[in-house]
């Protein structure tokens, strides 16, 4: 028997099911979050609900916000069940399931006003967002903010009908100024380096180029704090959905499953209050660069280094290419060789055991992550999570060959077919452009690394460059497995 999930029958749910201790009715909105995936409801939604099981801070909830097509299904499934989500945190050998209830509202999706309207509420006091890495209108080409985007253009110039996330929240900004009001704070939760100041160069970028006055009035007086943020959280699907009924007993249109291991590194830096959430588990530091550096190097750079072998050998999850000795081996090899040793030291962490633990995540076979998923959007992932410690061991002096081919692992990925022939779907928002590149670089490797936007001046590096291209004619004419057993030696 399952029971459907909603606030009339949270006192139904089964006895190992964890439901909140706070009533839904004590709860007042502090934060709009644009952008609510399943990322977002097993991390920052965990962390609150967490907080108010302690009776503190109820005036800290979530209203949940977003601007694109998917947000509409998002906000209808879950006001079906008054927004409440079953968290399923798995380890190898166990699951806990909990209900969490710090959402309680989602603005009318796709229409900006309402967001805009929205903030106009002072007790509105942070503005958080989970927009993907491609959403901050970054040239990969220089890692700055692009004014010139016709998107951030179109709201420049008609600044009173934003249709950009950004543009969004710089005039709920304006009207806050006009109105006397204490501005929000704006707070990324993207694995993005520095995503603080990523998200105040795009803020800033689009105010100077539509209202320089209200640019100056921003600088002086809105926070934007850094985080690093982690916790490995797979798409929801039809097994998640039967997990949840069958071993828990509750009917969840929306499950988020996620790891048991979670991390929340933030700068202490708020334009009006915070939540306590070093309560709770998340730290607060003065700098969380070498905490970032850590993560997007070592677990999203390891993700890549897995991903696109695993993906042309016909490999569907990351605990499967745990499981193959290759794909296992070239991510110790690579890690141990050629990103370890560049990231800097991270206060009270061994790297070492750091990557223990990544290795150990990794493998959990209850997370089912797709390697599809960690396949996906290479053109704006791996120019933040691979090419840096390219571009770092040269500097250095040190040897990239197994960045270079998982550099060239990617460009084979995109050349469409796996090992075995199957054909793979377009799996980034560039594909159609990766394609053709991949295609030509079979015969000029060098095709590939002529995206200067992605990979800079990296094609003018003979140790990479040349490194590159006999590892793609590798692939091509012997396969990934031959590949990786040339490079284990």
């Amino acid at each position: 028997m399952t029971t459907k999930l909603s606030l009339e029958t949270l006192d139904r749910l089964p006895a190992n099911v964890g439901t909140p201790a706070y009533a839904r009715a004590d709860l007042t909105a502090g934060i709009l979050h644009i952008g609510v995936g399943n990322f977002h409801r097993a991390h920052q939604e965990v962390y609150l609900d967490r907080l108010f099981e302690t009776g503190r801070d109820l005036d800290w909830a979530v209203v949940g916000a977003g601007l694109m097509p998917f947000d509409a299904k998002v906000r209808d499934t879950l006001k079906g069940q008054d927004y409440l989500a079953t968290v399923v945190a798995q380890e190898a050998e166990s699951s806990t399931a909990r209900v969490t209830g710090a959402l309680i509202d989602f603005v009318e999706p796709g229409d900006p006003q309402a967001i805009v309207d929205r903030l106009a509420d002072p007790r509105i006091r942070i503005v958080s967002l989970t927009v993907t890495e491609g959403g901050y209108f970054v040239d990969p080409s220089t890692g700055a903010f692009d004014p010139h985007h016709p998107k951030i253009v179109a709201d420049a110039a008609d600044l009173d009908n934003p249709q950009t996330v950004f543009g969004v929240i710089l005039k709920a900004l304006k009207n806050r100024r006009a109105a006397g009001e204490t501005p929000f704070t704006v707070m990324s939760c993207d694995n993005l380096p520095h995503n603080g100041k990523v998200a105040r160069d795009a803020v800033m970028g689009l105010a100077k180029a539509a209202d320089p006055e209200l640019a100056a009035w921003i600088g002086e007086t809105v926070a934007f704090p850094s985080g690093m943020v982690d916790r490995i959280t797979p798409a929801t699907g039809e097994r998640e959905r039967r997990i949840v009924r069958e071993d828990f007993g509750v009917a969840d249109d929306w499950p988020v499953f996620c790891e048991d291991y979670i991390q929340w590194v933030l700068e202490d830096r708020f334009t009006a209050g915070r939540p306590a959430l070093d309560r709770v588990g998340v730290q607060f530091v003065p700098d969380v660069g070498p905490y970032e550096t850590m993560k997007i190097r070592i677990l999203n750079g390891g993700h890549a280094v897995i991903a696109y072998p695993a993906g042309l050998m016909d490999i569907e999850f990351a605990h499967e290419a745990m499981e193959n000795d290759l794909v296992a081996a070239f991510l110790k090899k690579v890690e141990g060789d050629e990103i370890l040793p560049i990231v800097p030291p991270v206060p009270d962490t061994s790297l070492n055991d750091y990557f223990k633990l990544i290795e150990t995540r990794f493998a959990n076979p209850k997370i089912a992550d797709t390697i599809r998923r960690l396949c996906l959007d290479g053109s704006n992932r791996q120019p933040k999570f691979i090419i840096p410690s390219i571009r770092d061991n040269i500097a250095r002096d040190r040897d990239v060959s197994g960045l270079a081919l998982a550099s060239a692992l990617w460009c084979r990925y995109c050349f469409g077919t796996t090992d075995s022939g199957a054909a793979i779907e377009a799996n980034d928002p560039n594909w159609d452009r990766l394609t053709e590149r991949a295609k030509a670089a079979k015969t000029d490797p060098s095709a590939w690394l002529e995206m200067t936007d992605i990979y800079g001046t990296l094609k003018d590096e003979p140790r990479f460059a040349n490194a590159f291209a006999d590892w793609l004619r590798m692939l091509h004419d012997k396969g990934t497995a031959a590949a990786l057993k040339t490079y284990l030696g």
